[in-house]
Order: C-alpha cells, then sequence, then structure tokens
C-alpha cells in the first residue's frame, strides 16, 4: 500500500490461491432438483491454482470519496460444469441427443471438467455528500463492477455475472435513514458453450429502517423493504435456474432486527 498524499492511496496485491475439488464435483452421477439438472462428475479432476493480480486506487476528500480496484486472474486447471450436447430423460432413465419426451421430461446435463482460464474486471464505488447539517445528511453513491471469464483456449466461461452499474441515493438523520438503489444489469452476451444468453433489466429497490432502542451493546431496528419495485422479469445470468425462473418479482417485507 502506497499513501501517495492524505487524499490518494495505491494498493497493490499479489497472490496464490488453490483449491482441490468438491466430493460432488468429483462423484455426482444423478439427478440435482436443486439445479434442474443431471449431474456428472469426473474423479479425475485435479487441483486449481489461481494467481491473482488486484491493483486499487482510493481517493478520499470532503466533497467527494472515490475508489476502483482492477482484478486479473490467471486460473490453472479452473473447475466448472459444463453444459452438455445430450440431455436426461427421465420418463426412459437414458441420455438423449434430442429429447423425445413431452416438455419437462428431460434435464440438461452438467459435465465436472477444468482448463485453464483468465479473469478480469473492475469494481468501483464513487460517494458524493450531497448536504450534512441540521436537517440530516443525504449521500449519493455512483457504483458498478465487471467480470470477464474466457478460456485459454477460447470460449466463455459459463455463468458469468453481466456489466453492471446504477446508483444510491440515502437520507439520514438521528434514528431514521432511508435509501434508493437503482441497478442497471446489461445483457450478458458471453455465456458459455449451451448456455443461453440473458437480457438487460433495471432493478429498483426502497429501503427504510428506524433505531428502536439501544441499550448495553445491542440494536434494535425497525426496517422496511421494497425490491424489484419495477416488476422487471430478471434471469440471473449466474443462477442454474435462470431458464426455469426468474428472480423474484415485486416484493415488500416489513420487520425488526436485533443485533447483539
Amino acid at each position: 500500500m502506497w499513501d501517495i498524499t492524505k487524499q490518494h492511496q495505491l494498493s497493490l496485491a499479489v497472490t496464490q490461491s488453490q483449491r482441490a475439488p468438491q466430493v460432488q464435483e468429483l462423484f455426482s452421477n444423478g439427478i440435482h432438483e436443486a439445479t434442474q439438472s443431471y449431474e456428472l462428475g469426473d474423479s479425475g479432476l485435479q487441483k486449481e491454482v489461481s494467481y491473482n493480480l488486484d491493483l486499487g486506487y482510493r481517493f478520499n476528500a470532503n466533497w467527494m470519496t472515490a475508489e476502483i480496484n482492477l482484478f486479473h486472474n490467471w486460473a490453472n486447471d479452473y473447475i466448472y460444469q459444463q453444459q452438455a450436447n445430450e440431455v436426461f430423460n427421465e420418463d426412459l432413465d437414458d441420455f438423449e441427443v434430442i429429447c423425445s419426451g413431452p416438455p419437462g421430461a428431460c434435464l440438461p446435463v452438467l459435465q465436472s471438467a477444468q482448463a485453464n482460464a483468465i479473469f478480469r474486471g473492475f469494481e468501483a464505488k464513487t460517494v458524493f455528500p450531497l448536504m450534512q447539517n441540521k436537517y440530516g445528511a443525504i449521500d449519493l453513491t455512483l457504483f458498478g463492477d465487471y467480470t470477464r471469464g474466457t478460456f485459454n483456449q477460447g470460449g466463455d466461461v459459463p455463468r458469468m455475472p453481466p456489466l453492471r452499474y446504477g446508483f444510491e441515493l440515502s437520507y439520514g438523520k438521528n434514528d431514521w435513514s432511508t435509501d434508493v438503489r437503482l441497478t442497471r444489469g446489461e445483457p450478458q452476451n458471453h455465456a458459455g458453450e449451451n448456455q443461453s444468453n440473458t437480457p438487460g433489466y433495471l432493478l429498483l429497490n426502497l429501503g427504510a429502517q428506524y433505531n428502536l432502542a439501544t441499550f448495553h451493546d445491542s440494536e434494535v431496528l425497525l426496517f422496511a423493504r421494497g425490491k424489484n419495485m419495477l416488476n422487471e422479469n430478471i434471469r440471473n445470468s449466474t443462477s442454474y435456474l435462470r431458464n426455469f425462473a426468474p428472480e423474484p418479482g415485486r416484493s415488500a417485507e416489513i420487520g425488526i432486527r436485533v443485533s447483539y
């Protein structure tokens, strides 16, 4: 880490990480109800080794704070699930290239595999204090993130998030706080082999909370949340179920949270 000045800081991290394949990645051979698929493991999988480079910059002033982090990861023998060119017919209890059964009779086949891959992207956030006086504090936050995963031999890593960006407007005074958050998710057109692309979306969330009581080291908060207020049909590109079920539509919740 390097403090260039009191307002400007740079950080650089170089790391290596390893992980062994999980049991299900090695030995799965059957229907997985949660992902609506037939999973096949590979007992020959080797450990995954990743070399990671992270570069960060932070700016801190009275009128604005900003930070951006860039990353570039090299993953050797990256373990993932690849959708095969066949389906599993539950009625026949067998694999087929083209489903011969009625709709819903066949499940996609997910095969554990590994290959060298590269991941690159960024995360960024900027906060503008718009007001801070006896009437309360208002902050405007701009944010964004992006991850791109590709295999060294060509092709896209499946189930990667798209470019996302948006803003959050928050207000707080004494025990009250509220926020409005709007996120734009771009279409995912690099879904990977045998994967379906997902369309873009707008996600609008609202929130408010009130500190009911504070005693000793605990807090009691009353909160209310409104999610997906535009009732968008959101297909999450990282989800195994995006073709079966979208993300939840418009919803609201109210509750009490105790922190201690």
